[in-house]
């Protein structure tokens, strides 16, 4: 399995590419592409890695990326259980990062689009009523061809560049490096930890898993991910243990040890430097904006 450049159908074209998705789950790979990417997932929950941000999905996420910018999703274990019926529906976009410059020459017009492609190298997770009418201008796009599908594209293009319901995923700082001999070991390492996430994951067993001894994986890891192996995991982990935490029949014991954790010290620990509150807290605070 590879994460490297890879082509698109109609790769060439000056304009845009749309494709519908329905799968039993995602192709779990890493990869990077010379286009910008629109992905919207209609159907589906899990994990996803853009950049160096590791994050939840679910229903109705909607993501902007740059040219380059690696990315995958993986869908959630139960996801990959249930072969029976396909788990995944989604719509994806893709055009190439001239497009307005093809079709824009106003001054302000292009210097919002230069804004919303530095963010873009990022990745953007749009929210809100802004989110809600890009998907509905997706679905109208999937049923149209030619000029009437540019249009609709364009109503796309006008709220990305005038909202500001989103999030930005990967840091400040993130830079692409890798290679494709990188990626691949890569994507071993990143397939192991989200089949195996919620058990012990030994420095020596990962290190294993991409034929390296453990100081050159932690080397190596670093320099990819802009991150340590143990804040990767702890981060997967944490973010597994929010989505628990929305579940009441859950006590927070049982999400600790669910999530991964084999203590719950280690637990309160990483889940308050990383999300910033205790679990306990967390639930509270999420009871309550529900029940709103």
């Amino acid at each position: 399995m590879k994460a490297v450049l890879i082509e698109l159908p109609n790769q060439h074209s000056s304009l845009i590419s749309i494709k519908k998705v329905k799968e039993h789950d995602f192709n779990a790979t890493l990869h990077y592409h010379d286009f910008c990417e629109l992905s919207f997932v209609k159907r589906s929950s899990g994990k996803r890695i853009i950049g160096d941000s590791i994050t939840n999905f679910n229903d109705g996420d909607l993501v902007l990326m740059s040219p380059n910018l690696p990315h995958m999703w993986y869908g959630d274990v139960e996801m990959h259980n249930n072969r029976v019926n396909k788990s995944v529906e989604a719509i994806v976009t893709y055009f190439p990062i001239n497009f307005f410059e093809k079709i824009c020459s106003d001054d302000e017009d292009l210097s919002k689009k230069r804004a919303l492609f530095e963010k873009a190298k990022r990745g953007m997770c749009f929210t809100g009523k802004a989110r809600k009418k890009m998907t509905k201008h997706l679905e109208k796009m999937l049923h149209l061809g030619g000029l009437p599908q540019i249009i609709e594209f364009l109503k796309i293009v006008n709220i990305m560049l005038n909202t500001d319901e989103y999030e930005l995923l990967a840091g400040l700082g993130y830079n692409h490096t890798y290679n494709e001999k990188d990626t691949e070991r890569m994507n071993q390492v990143y397939k192991y930890i989200m089949m195996n996430f919620t058990k012990p994951i030994s420095l020596e067993t990962i290190a294993s898993v991409a034929h390296m001894t453990p100081p050159a994986f932690c080397n190596f890891f670093k320099k990819r991910a802009q991150k340590s192996f143990t804040r990767f995991l702890n981060e997967l982990r944490t973010g597994h243990a929010c989505k628990l935490l929305q579940n009441e029949k859950l006590s927070i014991s049982d999400v600790c040890y669910e999530s991964g954790y084999q203590n719950f010290v280690n637990f309160n620990k990483y889940f308050k430097q990383i999300i910033g509150k205790t679990p306990s807290t967390y639930r509270k605070e999420f009871v309550t904006i529900r029940n709103f």
